[in-house]
């Protein structure tokens, strides 16, 4: 693949799922393609190996999808990988951040001692949509002394607004591929 955006023929849209009106983006049609998965990962490492600022200590990944794409990243670029995952999901002591769904809440934790201060972060997850746990994921692991300055994802979805929420938090936000409203 010559570029990020010819990972766009391998996403699937799956219509009117979770309810009408929404058009799914679904990377498991993407992650089944080695060659698509393998060039998602060397898109994402050569942006963030080449560039010295960006370059992380440890990869957050959001379950869980952004498990997928960050523990490869993290094999990538020789760094570690720490899970933020839902409530309960960890077995050791954790902090957490609440915060707002458009249809309740939620919560996400890491283990108290997944980050230590100071260590620059690189949070990553499949997709950017309305950003609710990508920011809460931010909040968390800087009130844990973690430096977050960059987000990364496969897929955004500009108009619902999410990079713009992580913008306002002074992280640099990348996508490989954009889905403009359909």
């Amino acid at each position: 693949m010559k570029d990020s955006s010819e990972l766009v023929r391998l996403i699937r849209t799956i219509p009117d799922h979770p309810k009408p009106g929404i058009q799914f983006r679904d990377i498991t049609t993407l992650i089944s393609d080695a060659e698509g998965l393998s060039a998602s990962i060397e898109f994402l490492a050569s942006r963030y190996a080449a560039d010295s600022d960006a370059a992380p200590d440890v990869i957050v990944g959001i379950e869980a999808r952004g498990f997928i794409f960050g523990a490869a990243l993290a094999v990538r670029l020789g760094v570690g990988f720490v899970p933020l995952r839902k409530q309960g999901k960890l077995p050791g002591r954790t902090v957490g951040r609440d915060f707002d769904l458009e249809y309740g809440k939620d919560r996400i934790e890491l283990h108290v001692d997944a980050i230590r201060a100071g260590m620059r972060v690189l949070v990553v997850d499949d997709l950017i949509a309305t950003g609710g746990t990508a920011e809460a994921g931010v909040e968390l692991i800087r009130s844990q002394g973690g430096i977050v300055r960059d987000c990364a994802f496969v897929v955004s979805l500009p108009e619902l607004g999410g990079c713009a929420r992580l913008e306002a938090l002074g992280c640099r936000v990348f996508a490989l591929c954009e889905f403009e409203g359909e």
